[in-house]
């Protein structure tokens, strides 16, 4: 009879279950059963959001210090009882006795008892009556608001004991500074679990691998999530995993995650700032839509759910996918809305001259088109930056190049792309075309992660032999000199090389902070390229990115250097501004077939580019038809970029000729108020703004000699060409 074993337990069951399914936290588990083994007492403060686990690492460290021999005493949810008014209960407490420190087989675990018999004694800030709690016990207390009675409890623990806290917020500043609790309080921040051990969950579940990428895009990691959408899969319906998740799990994580809502505008706000990278104040107003948006960012602040950074806020990573796809299913076209108005925002900043914010602003920027099925794969360090394992773009920083740094630089480039890559870009040092630019850690500007090599070629450049000794740019200078239509003082910019040390073009946080630096560089340089050419290693790749992004494949400009051949793409600046193509990509990130979005100026509307001498013809011709009635239809300055710009996208040839018509009499009147410039305006005003009706007529109203009135009359075309030639060039 005393041989005999106790039968198993349900709660035994449940113990048991809740060990094998505990997935990893593996450095707070060891950071706990250090503090079980110093056996001095400890305050262990684990905190995180809704859902993260706290209560599952709770349940582990009782787990483990039955295993270890400690006693565990649960402080349930129903011990508490209101502060104001005071109210006199029992307290419900479940007592785990020690088990022996054999290590029991680990389907078989020890488990809490049943509650133990009510005990009476003296009630403790917020607890009730507490009953004697055994010497090296384990006090766990996960319910709302236990911090505060924490200090009450220690009074009446032994002093060996170790009380585990769960809450939401981190340990109070008080604790963190008070000298009484060093070496005492053992923080525990909860982050979401990493791939590695969010697919083990998974598995664990019973979820096939071939479906654990779309449940790890959508749940981020977070236990909640992933055990939420575990459930559906494997006793749910199938085929709803990823963007789509089922609503019933989206309405359960939003309950998880937000306590209470107040307001329809505070709704508003929630939804908005889901939808960018980071929200300032500012931009929150805009997008929606009110004049001060002070009270609302404050209230975002408050959320557990929110992070900061140094730029603004956003919702962790879960909280973000869980407020997107409902309001994606819920109200797709408020969603459209909203990133239009951001995208609206963004483009602003472009206009203020504040260099450093438009460069901060298009990863903001370039976040809104995470969803396309185009350039969305090619953002995943945008999108991923604050993630598990991920490297934050913020870390990263593009310094210039100092001579020191080049044989780096160049061993990069020979690892990727052989010696002959490498003899080529050396040989392109000190130039005052180049410009080299490295990409390296904030920490360790000068240890380079990466690099570009930028090529500034004009007209005058496309037969130096230094250009055609260099397949890469002989091959760009010789389809300018074809095709490009280089005009004066233009300049086109090829990004020779582009690089990262570890994982060459592929993409990653090197590449894809070249890439923003690259396009601040195309949107706001003091003198804007006029033709951008780009050469990949794998075009194929990249075509899809590049198409959407409006840079088009350039087969002639192809070069083959050590045996490796390289593919182009050219973007033409004057024909799609800047302003413009950011405009395009916001149509294209809200429309479902993207590449139907044509670029501004299609086919039959297109803008010329015009070289200096048909551009003077051009001015001269239009002067003449200026007061005519139909006179400026046939202008070739029609399709100008000063007359585009001017008349606006889809204007037709009657808008664009009243534009070419102000844009004439505008730039005389600037003429008029130069004191140098006064005789020639006199001159052009009585022959085409107001003409006098013949060219004698008008030396006679200005009472000059018709040779004089003839050389005014030239010195102020001549003008006026310069004028607007410039207003073409800056456009």
């Amino acid at each position: 009879m005393g041989g005999q074993q106790t039968p198993p337990r349900m709660a035994d069951r449940f113990a048991a279950a809740r060990a094998q399914g505990f997935v990893g936290r593996q450095a707070e588990v060891e950071a706990f059963r250090r503090i079980l083994a110093d056996a001095r007492g400890a305050v262990v403060h684990v905190h995180g959001s809704a859902g993260i686990g706290k209560s599952t690492l709770l349940h582990q460290f009782a787990w483990l210090a039955t295993r270890a021999g400690r006693p565990v005493t649960v402080i349930a949810q129903e011990s508490f009882v209101p502060t104001e008014p005071v109210v006199r209960t029992e307290a419900v407490v479940r007592t785990e006795p020690a088990v022996p420190a054999e290590p029991p087989p680990r389907t078989e675990s020890a488990a809490p008892t049943e509650p133990a018999a009510p005990a009476h004694g003296s009630a403790i800030g917020g607890l009730a009556p507490l009953p004697p709690v055994a010497p090296g016990s384990l006090v766990l207390v996960d319910v709302p608001g236990a911090v505060l009675a924490a200090e009450g409890l220690l009074a009446h623990l032994p002093h060996d004991s170790v009380l585990a806290l769960a809450d939401r917020e981190p340990p109070p500043l008080a604790w963190r500074t008070d000298p009484a609790w060093l070496g005492l309080l053992h923080p525990m921040p909860l982050a979401p679990l990493d791939p590695a051990d969010s697919a083990e969950l998974l598995k664990r579940r019973g979820v096939p691998e071939a479906e654990h990428p779309n449940v790890l895009a959508f749940t981020h990691g977070h236990p909640l999530a992933l055990a939420l959408m575990a459930d559906v899969r494997v006793h749910g319906s199938r085929g709803s995993t990823g963007p789509a998740s089922p609503p019933r799990v989206v309405n359960t994580l939003l309950a998880a995650l937000l306590d209470v809502v107040p307001t329809p505008r505070h709704r508003a706000a929630l939804e908005a700032y889901a939808q960018t990278l980071v929200t300032t104040e500012p931009l929150l107003a805009a997008l929606v839509g009110v004049p001060d948006a002070s009270d609302l960012f404050e209230w975002l602040c408050t959320l557990s759910i929110t992070e900061y950074g140094a730029r603004g806020i956003h919702p962790h990573d879960l909280a973000r996918s869980v407020l997107d796809t409902e309001l994606g299913w819920r109200n797709p076209t408020r969603r459209t809305d909203l990133r239009r108005r951001a995208s609206t925002y963004y483009q602003q900043l472009f206009t203020d001259g504040d260099r450093a914010r438009q460069r901060a602003v298009l990863a903001d920027f370039a976040y809104l088109h995470r969803d396309s099925p185009l350039a969305g794969p090619l953002l995943a360090p945008v999108t991923a930056s604050g993630a598990a394992g991920s490297t934050h773009l913020d870390a990263l920083s593009i310094t210039a190049v100092e001579e020191t740094e080049l044989p780096a630089l160049l061993a990069m480039a020979e690892r990727y792309e052989g010696p002959e890559s490498a003899r080529l870009l050396r040989g392109w040092w000190g130039r005052p075309a180049a410009t080299w630019a490295a990409v390296g850690a904030q920490a360790r500007p000068h240890s380079p992660a990466g690099f570009y090599l930028l090529l500034t070629l004009g007209a005058e450049d496309l037969d130096d032999p230094a250009v055609l000794a260099d397949p890469g740019t002989a091959a760009a200078a010789d389809w300018l000199a074809r095709h490009g239509e280089l005009r004066a003082g233009e300049r086109a910019l090829l990004v020779r090389a582009w690089l990262a040390g570890d994982t060459y073009q592929d993409v990653s946080a090197v590449q894809t902070l070249i890439t923003l630096r690259l396009t601040h560089h195309y949107l706001t340089a003091e003198q804007r390229p006029a033709l951008t050419l780009l050469p990949f290693a794998d075009p194929e790749f990249w075509f899809a990115g590049c198409a959407y992004t409006d840079f088009h494949r350039l087969p002639q400009a192809d070069f083959t250097v050590g045996g490796r051949p390289y593919g182009t793409f050219v973007h033409d600046w004057r024909r799609t501004p800047p302003l413009a193509w950011l405009g395009l990509l916001c149509e294209r990130e809200s429309s479902a077939d993207p590449l139907a979005v044509a670029a501004p100026d299609g086919p039959g509307d297109a803008l010329r580019v015009l070289d200096a001498e048909t551009f003077a013809a051009g001015v001269r011709e239009a002067l003449r038809g200026l007061g005519r009635a139909g006179g400026l239809r046939g202008s070739v300055l029609l399709h100008s970029r000063a007359v585009a710009s001017r008349a606006g996208r889809g204007a037709g040839p009657d808008d664009r000729a009243a534009s070419l018509s102000a844009l004439l009499r505008e730039t005389a009147a600037e003429l008029q108020a130069a004191p140098r410039d006064r005789r020639a305006h006199r001159a052009l005003h009585h022959t085409y703004l107001q003409p006098a009706g013949t060219q004698q007529r008008a030396a006679d109203l200005l009472g000059l000699p018709m040779s004089t009135y003839r050389r005014h009359l030239a010195a102020g075309v001549s003008r006026l060409t310069e004028e607007l030639w410039r207003r073409e060039l800056d456009s």
